[in-house]
């Protein structure tokens, strides 16, 4: 036990404010001097490694919880990795195939589309810029027969076969619905409370002494989790009930506020 805190902050809405993507100098400078005061930061996101922006890692947290979970980082060393069976992504793709659903897969260090399928999503073409993307329907044996990946997202149509999937998915995967109607596909055993509760276990810290910062539904698991919960100025009203605490909004000094109003700088 010590006086370390341990705060784990999401990303988009949170540190990074709306496009054309940037983090507020205030919470930069907030999150230098937490460090200084000992506390150990985590990014905690839905987002795989390779999603995670150079400006974010840039800032020398010391761990990463990515992929709602399925990833867990330390002073870069992979200390947990979780990807689904190739057997369910073979039964998902060939799914997404005949109920017409464009959706691309995600990866630790890379992301995944379906060349055969029907329709491809209109986020391909833009990921190409920021990742490494292969199209997994030109893989040859043994590749083929061993892929995985460890989430995905999906894009609803009117004239795809949204009733089915969706009663296939909610079999398999926890399923996030965003604003813009994407859906976000995750492994059931994880989630960003689960990473908390993995980094709390490992550092041997109690839970009073976590502390999480989010600003939409599908930090709701973390929120819902930690000793202590911000939600950030303009959040989702949905997630207020769950919080402790609501502070300003990230282009107003929301992190540094937070980490004034509790004490941590």
């Amino acid at each position: 036990m010590s006086n370390s805190k341990l705060l784990f902050f999401d990303i988009d809405g949170t540190l990074l404010t709306p496009y054309p993507w940037k983090i507020p100098e205030s919470a930069r400078t907030a999150l230098k001097e937490a460090q200084k005061n000992g506390h150990k930061l985590f990014i905690n996101s839905g987002r795989t490694y390779a999603m995670i922006p150079d400006k974010i890692k840039e800032l020398n947290f010391d761990g990463y919880v990515c992929g709602c979970g399925s990833q867990i980082y330390m002073d870069g060393k992979l200390l947990l990795s979780s990807s689904n069976p190739h057997e369910l992504c073979v039964e998902t793709i060939d799914i997404l195939r005949k109920c017409k659903i464009p959706a691309f897969f995600e990866c630790p260090d890379r992301i995944l589309y379906d060349g055969s399928s029907a329709i491809l999503p209109d986020a391909i073409q833009n990921l190409r810029t920021e990742v490494k993307v292969e199209d997994l329907s030109l893989y040859k044996e043994p590749l083929s027969k061993t892929f995985t990946f460890d989430k995905f997202l999906v894009f609803p149509r009117k004239d795809a076969d949204m009733e089915t999937f969706r009663e296939f998915a909610d079999r398999h995967f926890t399923r996030f619905v965003h604003a813009d109607d994407a859906w976000e596909l995750t492994q059931k055993a994880y989630s960003k409370a689960t990473g908390i509760q993995f980094l709390m276990e490992y550092l041997e810290e109690s839970l009073e002494d976590t502390y999480a910062f989010g600003d939409s539904t599908n930090d709701l698991p973390m929120l819902k989790y930690a000793g202590t919960s911000i939600a950030m100025g303009l959040s989702d009203p949905a997630i207020l009930p769950f919080c402790t605490w609501q502070t300003t909004d990230i282009e107003d000094n929301g992190i540094k506020n937070a980490l004034e109003h509790f004490g941590l700088i």
